[in-house]
């Protein structure tokens, strides 16, 4: 059984990448945690003073949460009664990271699904604050959904690998799930500074021919192209569903995030995007 958590803000965003995670694991045996985490800054005196004598604080600024989000699971329970899904609600007063964290170790929980943009994300935003803070200090795997992104067969996948970091199968059981579960075709992007062939870049191609042997995959490189410019044009060209890649602090994903000066893109992700941690 996988233990999935799903951040909301309850905007239509975070609606969406809910939606998308109901599909996603169509036919498996999941436990949803629908989670929100209501910040201090929202509240005011007046709003804290309608709650009764005996009820606390904390229990009159999650109470509206709570309720919004019975709704939303009885809204899921309607639309999937079909599915084996177990549903659950986590209500939180607390810094978003921080109850990220406890829940995730509460919880055993093995992914994130959460949109791009949160109730203020702007169209030229690529990530919202909270997903960008999940990615970059959670080190849970994350499924990003982009903003009115509707659920399609993830029929190929892509990996990208930069060109400074070595191949590794720490971590990459989401990856290994998704292309088993949806019998997708694996695309295996190298972005490369120029076309020189290293030993160990050699090394790491044999490395991945054996294990993905089982699956139908194909190898490719892209040469001094910015990282983000690189990925989307990828995308469009192969008819990607869904981008995966590793990441490390301040490589990888720093460059794909904040895209390329030079291009004058502002580089949204078209497709899911799969963060593993290696």
């Amino acid at each position: 059984m996988k233990n999935i958590l799903l951040p909301t803000d309850f905007s239509d965003n975070s609606k969406n990448a809910i939606y998308f995670a109901m599909q996603f694991f169509k036919n498996e045996l999941c436990t949803f945690y629908l989670f929100n985490v209501q910040k201090t800054s929202g509240y005011t005196t007046d709003d804290l003073m309608v709650a009764s004598a005996n009820t606390s604080i904390h229990e009159s600024v999650i109470s509206e949460a709570k309720q919004k989000l019975t709704i939303v699971i009885e809204d899921l329970k309607s639309k999937y009664p079909d599915q084996n899904y177990s549903y659950h609600t986590i209500t939180d007063y607390d810094v978003f990271i921080d109850a990220i964290r406890q829940a995730i170790i509460s919880k055993n929980i093995d992914l994130i699904v959460m949109g791009t943009n949160g109730a203020t994300g702007a169209s030229e935003v690529v990530f919202g604050s909270n997903t960008l803070n999940v990615i970059r200090k959670i080190d849970c795997p994350v499924l990003a959904i982009p903003q009115g992104y509707v659920y399609q067969n993830l029929k190929t996948v892509l990996l990208a690998i930069d060109y400074r970091d070595r191949f590794t199968t720490k971590g990459i059981e989401p990856l290994m799930d998704t292309l088993a579960k949806h019998r997708s075709s694996l695309r295996i992007l190298k972005i490369k500074e120029d076309e020189t062939v290293t030993i160990a870049e050699f090394d790491d191609k044999k490395h991945m021919k054996e294990f993905f042997k089982g699956i139908n995959h194909t190898f490719h490189s892209i040469i001094n192209v910015p990282t983000a410019l690189a990925i989307d044009s990828f995308v469009q060209v192969m008819n990607v569903d869904l981008t995966a890649m590793f990441i490390k602090r301040e490589t990888f994903i720093e460059r794909f995030l904040k895209g390329s000066e030079t291009s004058k893109i502002s580089y949204g992700t078209r497709v899911p995007l799969l963060i593993m941690h290696s």
